[in-house]
């Protein structure tokens, strides 16, 4: 099936990675999990400081269901359960070292419910999502379909062509999808675009997406093929999960590796960049970065949906697959401030002469302006290609009621799917914060 949309957002940036780029592989002696990367996963360590750990060990385990875990990235030693305000756990960081412990393995399943032991003890099961609500999946739950994207449409993301290059194979990607048609009663979609290199997977319906972002994103692909309706749930994932779930099944070993698409305006040269989850982005980034005296913005992710790395949290954030560097913008002196009509400026407003110019820009991490009431002016719509009306939706958010938010679709919905239009809001609304505090609601309200 192929699914074409036309609404959405395209950024025209500089530092993306040329066809022909080569993956380098960098070591990192230093790796952290963030539980805050895992919606709807309330943590509880399994180690504590200074404990040896084995690559594939648990480092946390979740509270409501203790089957599922998050597995250390290396073997080495426990640095720290790093802990917030009312104890709060932030991370959990991992030093490379040698260690006596032996490294657990892993047995491939047969049926639903030894799938589901395997995809819970294997750490695979917390970098899924279910709708709705976004959150990590209940082992419990038999969800109605499953959904895989192998597409990222956000801002320099790499194409699917390269989503795994040189760490999966095909085999990888057909063991996850028997695996996880073995926990569904339903179909296993698998969504690619025309670049995907491993053709068609046996047992998966095939989806061929193109468009601007969000196309790539889970929540666009579920409207147009098999709508999320109340009651019902459905599991979700990328295609670097659904390739190390096979990896894993076939050789009895956590797979931490993965592949980091680093780009950027503040790139020297974008490319891709061999590591394992969690890693350093110190590490990856080292010898990589432009020499200028301004201030940096380190995203782990995209401009849309990434997470801005600094200060004792410098470490590659879930689902681990991008960096992009691009100016802070707080030390820039520019006449006229965010209203300045430069053609440097990149804008979606065609107020500005940036509109209208078929070139690289490079942005800044500015607000350019500030925030204020919501004004309905149809902006979101131009950019969300799912059938809800986004404006509304977020208004029933606010004001917390649930009928509305029902109504409106937020079953179908995941804080993503708003970042295109966060960023064109004319009033600065912090949009994706709104719908993950929407979820959190409604889930504490109804369950």
């Amino acid at each position: 099936m192929k699914l074409k949309f036309k609404k959405g957002l395209s950024l025209n940036l500089e530092g993306g990675v040329r066809a022909d780029a080569q993956t380098v592989t960098k070591k990192t002696d230093m790796c952290a999990i963030v539980p805050d990367d895992f919606p709807g996963f309330v943590p509880k360590p399994a180690v504590k400081d200074g404990d040896e750990v084995a690559c594939g060990q648990p480092l946390l385990f979740d509270k409501a269901h203790p089957e599922v875990k998050i597995l250390s990235p290396m073997s080495g030693r426990v640095k720290g359960v790093v802990r917030g305000d009312r104890r709060k756990i932030l991370r959990v960081e991992v030093e490379q070292s040698e260690v006596t412990v032996t490294a657990p393995t892993f047995s491939r399943p047969a049926d639903a419910a030894s799938a589901k032991s395997f995809l819970a003890a294997s750490g695979m099961l917390a970098f899924m999502r279910q709708r709705p609500y976004d959150i990590v999946p209940n082992p419990a739950d038999t969800p109605r379909d499953i959904f895989i994207t192998a597409i990222d449409s956000a801002p320099l993301a790499a194409t699917a062509a390269t989503y795994g290059t040189g760490i999966f194979t095909a085999e990888d990607y057909q063991l996850g999808v028997d695996i996880l048609r073995m926990v569904t009663k339903g179909k296993v979609y698998l969504a690619t675009d025309e670049t995907w290199p491993f053709g068609d997977i046996k047992g998966a319906e095939m989806l061929t997406v193109a468009g601007p972002y969000p196309a790539g994103n889970v929540s666009v692909q579920i409207e147009a093929v098999a709508p999320v309706n109340k009651g019902e749930t459905v599991w979700t994932l990328d295609g670097s999960t659904l390739a190390r779930i096979g990896h894993i099944a076939s050789t009895g070993k956590f797979f931490p590796e993965t592949v980091v698409a680093v780009t950027g305006p503040e790139v020297m040269t974008p490319g891709y960049v061999q590591t394992i989850i969690g890693a350093s982005v110190e590490s990856i980034l080292k010898g990589n970065l432009k020499e200028t005296p301004r201030h940096l913005r380190v995203i782990s992710g995209n401009v849309f949906t990434g997470i801005a790395v600094d200060g004792e949290d410098k470490y590659l954030h879930f689902p681990y697959r991008q960096i992009t560097v691009i100016d802070e913008g707080d030390d820039v002196d520019e006449f006229m401030g965010w209203a300045s009509v430069s053609p440097s400026k990149m804008s979606e407003s065609a107020s500005f002469p940036g509109h209208f110019l078929k070139r690289l820009f490079r942005p800044d991490a500015r607000l350019n302006g500030g925030r204020r009431a919501m004004i309905q002016s149809g902006e979101y719509e131009k950019v969300m290609p799912m059938d809800i009306m986004p404006e509304y939706l977020i208004k029933a958010i606010l004001s917390h009621n649930i009928e509305d938010m029902e109504a409106l679709g937020i079953y179908e919905v995941a804080p993503e799917d708003f970042a295109a239009a966060e960023y064109v809001d004319t009033s600065k609304l912090p949009l994706q914060k709104i719908v993950r505090e929407g979820l959190d609601y409604l889930r504490k309200e109804l369950e």
